[in-house]
């Protein structure tokens, strides 16, 4: 193999080109070779027309920002403006609830959404180590672990037998699998893409939140030794029609009686990729949730450390502008006003391929917010290569296609729900 006197073991499996952006590639070859085709790979919000949607206010932001700004370090551990700011990106109106009752937030910024769950695989598990992710999963998840040493292991996206309690969260599952790891390790840590799950679409009800977060707060209360971790990957929460539902729960649920032991520690990995349509610009932060103060002090320290050690210090100009921006009511609204039409295209999109699909009789898998829709199946690559005939251009994953909602237009969707018919047929 060449360059295999040059390359460490991992590096040397390391192969092939990202899944996505390589289905990606094949729409652009398709489009340049003069050929109908639709676009629903990629994972960036765009127009009905096909250009990238941008939220003028935060363009207008960071347009204006004084030139130290864009060229100056930030803090390693991030601007104190922006630190603050995202506990609240995190946790919403809930953040002053959880502060009353003595809870303490921890932040460190971080290249993007993807730097935040690299700041948690580096940190909150031993090499060698399992992370639980639910068997549907954005694909990269599993990179960012493998570079850290750890591996992972899988609960069902849905109840295999149904629960009409909490339909959308598989609880018998998931305690196994949380039972199994706590018997093996000294650590565990889920990541749980919710709401407006990345590949589906899907957004677990109140019951299913309450059912998980007591099933892991009693996994840690039976496992004291055990230190566990649960992080939300909320990268496109503020897309869903209840953007902080976790930390709505999480403060519900305190409030009735849940027992918080301290080996619980609850994350929230933030991306203002999607929310402010800065993808280029890699902001985002880890924050994190502990009684203690101490123990979120020890965490603030730790991970501007891993930080500087990986990156340095994150870029600066997005944390300031988006900063200021938030710093006024004024600005907040009008930030929030454009968010909402990009979510109402989204929201457009998603309600004209259901009823297409409806039409056709294809069985979307259930989806209610964020940038995706899904279909299942045990062979991905085969129905998107039937879709790919038929000019529509998919991505093929870990047992289903994902449909980007976010880059398809209005008026692509009975196109989608034909080529998506003709492959399943």
């Amino acid at each position: 193999m060449a360059g295999e006197n040059l390359l460490n073991a991992a590096g040397i499996a390391k192969q092939g080109s990202d899944t996505i952006f390589s289905w990606w590639a094949r729409y652009q070859d398709a489009k340049a070779a003069g050929k109908p085709a639709v676009n629903g790979t990629i994972g960036a919000l765009l127009e009905d027309d096909g250009n990238l949607a941008i939220n003028k206010v935060v363009d207008a932001a960071v347009r204006a920002a004084p030139e130290v700004e864009i060229s100056a370090y930030a803090p390693l551990a991030g601007l104190p403006a922006f630190l603050d700011l995202s506990k609240t990106l995190a946790f919403g109106d809930a953040r002053a609830g959880l502060e009353e009752l003595g809870f303490n937030f921890a932040s460190t910024a971080s290249p993007g959404g993807s730097g935040a769950l690299y700041l948690a695989a580096n940190n909150f598990l031993d090499r060698g180590q399992n992370t639980l992710l639910r068997d549907r999963h954005w694909g990269p998840y599993k990179g960012f672990l493998q570079n850290n040493g750890l591996d992972f292991v899988t609960w069902p996206l849905l109840p295999p037998n149904g629960n009409e309690l909490h339909p959308y969260f598989a609880n018998d599952e998931f305690e196994n699998r949380l039972k199994e790891l706590c018997s093996t390790q000294d650590k565990v840590m889920v990541w749980l893409n919710d709401p407006a799950h990345n590949p589906t679409g899907l957004s677990m009800t109140a019951e299913g939140r309450s059912a998980c977060l007591n099933s892991f707060a009693n996994s840690a209360i039976n496992n004291e030794n055990v230190g566990h971790t649960l992080l939300i990957d909320s990268a496109y929460s503020l897309y869903a029609d209840e953007p902080h539902a976790w930390a709505e729960t999480i403060l519900d649920e305190i409030e009735n009686g849940l027992l918080w032991p301290e080996n619980l520690l609850i994350c929230v990995a933030i991306s203002l990729s999607k929310s402010h349509t800065i993808y280029g610009l890699r902001t985002g932060a880890l924050v994190s949730l502990h009684p203690e103060k101490e123990v979120t002090d020890r965490l603030n320290t730790v991970l501007s450390v891993t930080g500087r050690q990986t990156w340095s210090a994150s870029p600066r100009v997005a944390q300031y502008c988006v900063s200021e921006m938030h710093s006024t009511e004024e600005g907040g609204q009008a930030w929030g006003k454009e968010r909402d039409r990009l979510k109402q295209l989204l929201d457009n999109r998603r309600e004209s391929l259901l009823n297409e699909c409806q039409k056709l009789g294809v069985d979307l898998n259930p989806t209610m917010d964020g940038f995706f829709a899904w279909i299942e199946s045990d062979d991905p690559v085969s129905v998107a290569e039937k879709c790919a005939e038929n000019d529509v251009y998919l991505v093929p994953l870990n047992g289903g296609v994902r449909i980007g909602l976010c880059a398809l237009s209005s008026g692509d969707m009975p196109k989608v729900a034909e080529a998506l018919k003709f492959a399943m047929s």
